[in-house]
């Protein structure tokens, strides 16, 4: 593969989008969606969707900009490689609806990925999507994708969790349950997005991206949704590995702290389909895209979007 360094590269252009989904009582939940296309020139190699997790709108984690750190935005990174990529803000996150008094759970948000789905699906004329999610975005995705194996291409599942067994981040965010359970909303601040960065194996990220991701953060939220946080500590499992047909990547790093190795491996010798991979990233932690590890995590994803479909099954 041939790497263009990102400062020889022309900017690429964003893109806001906007479609909606029906609340319960059928008025529409406007949910706002960001694209940056494939770079002019580059061979369309297929269409990305990201999915952001539980404390952060979806442009901090994968459209960032950190000066003197280049390619930190994955969507640049991709999209300079021949991708079509999108993601989206799930709704009470970011630029998305926030009216509604619920707390925006993992169900409620695979909702938001059929919705955001469908939308890139007509505006791109694309069959099915590579899929991306982290943390409970990957929680999100596992369950859109058992839901609509049809819209999924190939799914990657990065600091994902099963049934919790294991977990030290989970054992501690259970401390807190009653508090979580009792409201729909939970504030953050920039200490918070640090307390990301300390809490499983201080050193992975470096203090000028620690820095812009919270910018980034704490300037489109400052509070976001109880929902993931109560499903993780209290209604795992959410998804059935034997019903994710579609080829899956379990991405884990060395030192996540959400989910225990015997945890996801059991996850993963439950998936059907032998197009799988598991891959444990050196020196990751948590938040892979912004550790300074970064450029194996693209790299990682990048290979296994890429890959060609096999020609014999048997």
């Amino acid at each position: 593969m041939n790497e263009v360094a990102s400062a020889a590269r022309p900017a690429i252009s964003g893109k806001e989008h906007w479609t909606s989904k029906g609340g319960k009582n059928g008025e529409p939940i406007r949910l706002f969606l960001w694209q940056k296309p494939p770079a002019a020139g580059t061979r369309k190699r297929g269409t990305v969707f990201f999915v952001h997790g539980s404390s952060m709108a979806s442009q901090p984690t994968f459209d960032l900009s950190v000066p003197g750190r280049p390619d930190s935005s994955v969507m640049d990174w991709f999209a300079a490689r021949g991708f079509d990529t999108w993601c989206m803000d799930h709704e009470g996150y970011g630029r998305s609806d926030k009216s509604r008094p619920i707390n925006c759970d993992i169900p409620n948000g695979a909702e938001d990925l059929a919705a955001g789905s469908e939308y890139i699906l007509k505006k791109t004329g694309e069959s099915r999507l590579l899929v991306y999610g982290i943390s409970s975005g990957a929680l999100r995705a596992a369950l859109f994708a058992q839901k609509h194996p049809e819209r999924v291409a190939r799914l990657a599942l990065d600091a994902f969790v099963w049934t919790g067994e294991g977990s030290p981040t989970l054992a501690e965010r259970k401390k807190k349950l009653p508090e979580f359970s009792s409201k729909n909303r939970r504030p953050i601040d920039r200490a918070f997005v640090q307390s990301i960065f300390s809490r499983d194996h201080p050193g992975t990220a470096d203090d000028a991206t620690i820095n812009a991701f919270a910018d980034a953060i704490v300037a489109l939220d400052d509070s976001v949704p109880t929902g993931t946080y109560v499903d993780m500590c209290s209604k795992l499992p959410i998804v059935d590995p034997e019903k994710i047909t579609v080829p899956t990547i379990v991405m884990r790093g060395q030192w996540d702290g959400i989910a225990a190795i015997e945890d996801l491996v059991e996850f993963f010798k439950r998936l059907p389909n032998p197009d799988k991979q598991f891959t444990v990233m050196a020196g990751i932690s948590h938040a892979s895209f912004q550790q300074k590890n970064y450029l194996t995590v693209y790299h990682i994803l990048h290979s296994f979007f890429s890959q060609p479909e096999p020609l014999y099954r048997g």
